[in-house]
Order: C-alpha cells, then sequence, then structure tokens
C-alpha cells in the first residue's frame, strides 16, 4: 500500500483547500490507482455509475487545453485583475486567490497529472454532475492523504466540443471539470475560507436562522 498519511476524516474534510502551486514531479501509478479507487466509492444515483476517469500525463495534450483554459481564464477574471486586486477582501475571489488561480491558469500544463471525470449519457441527464462530484471530492480527499494538492476546475469549458475530440470521448459524454493533481510548490494544507455555516443555514424553512453554539 503506498504511504499515506493517517486522517480523521474530519480533519482531512477540513483541510483540504484548493492547491493550484504544484511541482512537477511525478506521482507514482500506484498512487494514482489509489486515487482513482477512492473516487469510485463515492455516491452514485441508482448506482448507474455512469461515470469515467481520463488520466492525462502527455504535455502535448497538456498544453493544447492550456490554451484554451487561459483563453477562459482571461475572460471570467483576467480582464478585471485591476479590479480585483484593487479589493483585496472583497467578495468572491479576492487577491490571494486571484493570484493562486491566475497562477494556476498559466502553469496548469506544468502539473504532471490531469484527472478529468467524465459524465456518461450527459446530454441526457436532467441533475447533470449529481453522480459524479461526491467521487470527485473523494480523489481530491485521498490526494491529501498523499500530501497530493488537487482543485476542481473548468475555465477550458469554453472549448468543450474540442476537449471532447482531444481526448476521444464518446458521443454521450461529457467532462465534468479538470483536476490538476501534484505535490504543492507552496503553501499550506489549512481549512478553506467560508461563510459562517450559521449564516447561511436555514431551520424547517427559508430565513428560520440559529445562532451556533
Amino acid at each position: 500500500m503506498p504511504d499515506r498519511e493517517m486522517l480523521d476524516v474530519l480533519e482531512a474534510i477540513h483541510s483540504t483547500p484548493a492547491r493550484r502551486f504544484l511541482k512537477s514531479d511525478p506521482i507514482p501509478d500506484d498512487v494514482l490507482w489509489e486515487l482513482l479507487d477512492a473516487a469510485i466509492r463515492g455516491p452514485s444515483g441508482g448506482n448507474a455509475q455512469g461515470w469515467g476517469w481520463v488520466v492525462v500525463t502527455d504535455p502535448e495534450v497538456m498544453q493544447k487545453i492550456q490554451g484554451w483554459y487561459l483563453e477562459g481564464w482571461e475572460n471570467a477574471y483576467g480582464n478585471r485583475k485591476e479590479e480585483i486586486l484593487a479589493d483585496p477582501e472583497g467578495a468572491g475571489l479576492g487577491r490571494r486567490n486571484f493570484l493562486s488561480a491566475e497562477h494556476l491558469a498559466n502553469h496548469i500544463h506544468e502539473a504532471p497529472v490531469w484527472v478529468l471525470p467524465i459524465q456518461r449519457n450527459a446530454r441526457e441527464s436532467r441533475m447533470g454532475g449529481s453522480s459524479v462530484y461526491g467521487a470527485v471530492q473523494n480523489l481530491m480527499l485521498a490526494a491529501r492523504a498523499h500530501g497530493i494538492g488537487a482543485t476542481l476546475t473548468s475555465l477550458y469549458a469554453g472549448h468543450e466540443d474540442e476537449v471532447r475530440e482531444l481526448l476521444g470521448l464518446p458521443e454521450d459524454a461529457k467532462t465534468m471539470g479538470l483536476i490538476p493533481l501534484g505535490y504543492p510548490a507552496r503553501g499550506r494544507w489549512a481549512q478553506p475560507k467560508r461563510v459562517p455555516v450559521d449564516q447561511i443555514t436555514h431551520w424547517g424553512r427559508w430565513g428560520e436562522q440559529r445562532t451556533r453554539p
């Protein structure tokens, strides 16, 4: 069994932020198999398991998709760089996350491994990725146990058809995101910052809230 840190489940959940500064060091195949095996233990509606997993390590494929990803980044965030950096505590991405996400956009192709979760029969699925994203979180938590950083991103999605063709996906399949994996180059395992839970939790009906003890 590959070496890994034994983490309490809640400790892992509370210490798995997006890691966007990744080394190019290779990830052993046996570790990749363990991450994927953890992923498929995730929930699947009706146990249909209509997913697939494409593991990408080819630099030429990564470079091609990175160009589309960078285009998506520029359209979504890059063209607002000055505005976002001028308001470091603003809602949404914020300064620190912007800079790390910008780094990822420029260097995502340098990660040693990408995993793309694929949903079969996606075009007929009313609930979209509801039966795949639980599995994605399993994969990322398993990566955390091995000290491997990950994040779920989809800024290449404006070129979904080109990506599907590049990866040779079946006609009924759709990518549900891209997960770059790599040993962290900087940063730390820390609890992701979120709005306090009592501010977004409603009891019985919307608007009925309680202060957390």
